[in-house]
């Protein structure tokens, strides 16, 4: 099930992305940036209850939000999770009459099987210093930019 995460989903999220940050595959989330940005996730909840899988969408400009965040448990994986929980994102921005979403990302063919197209990431100078300078990639990253255009 998809559903918006809620405060008991905090820990869990942030387990799950600190994995993933280990491997190098997004950044980790302080404990405290999940409380103060609770309302930008939305979560996959497995059978048991368990929280499987997590995205956010962070509201940048008037017209602009980015997808991050995105994560699924290793267990869950192939079975169109990533995809819903993206959609569920997209259908929010659709929602807040946001026209343009984008990602930085490693997995560039399932955002672009979305509609997503690869984009220079210098057009989100934004991200760059609210970020990427927290990542210790920076200022070598080699994420691909995707945007979407929605409106």
């Amino acid at each position: 099930m998809i559903r918006k995460a809620r405060i008991t989903d905090v820990v869990e999220i942030q387990k799950m992305l600190r994995d993933f940050a280990a491997e190098g595959l997004l950044l980790a989330r302080p404990l405290s940036e999940l409380y103060t940005t609770l309302r930008d996730l939305v979560v996959f909840e497995d059978e048991e209850g368990t929280v499987a899988g997590c995205c956010g969408l962070h509201i940048i400009w008037s017209d602009l939000a980015e997808i991050r965040s995105l994560a699924v448990a290793r267990s869950c994986r192939r079975r169109g999770i990533g995809r819903r929980l993206v959609e569920a994102c997209m259908s929010e921005a659709v929602c807040l009459g946001i026209s343009k979403i984008f990602t930085l990302t490693y997995e560039v063919e399932f955002f672009e099987r979305l509609g997503f197209r690869l984009v220079d990431k210098n057009m989100f100078p934004q991200k760059v210093w609210a970020d990427c300078v927290h990542c210790p990639k920076f200022p070598n990253c080699d994420e691909s930019a995707l945007l979407l255009d929605i409106a």
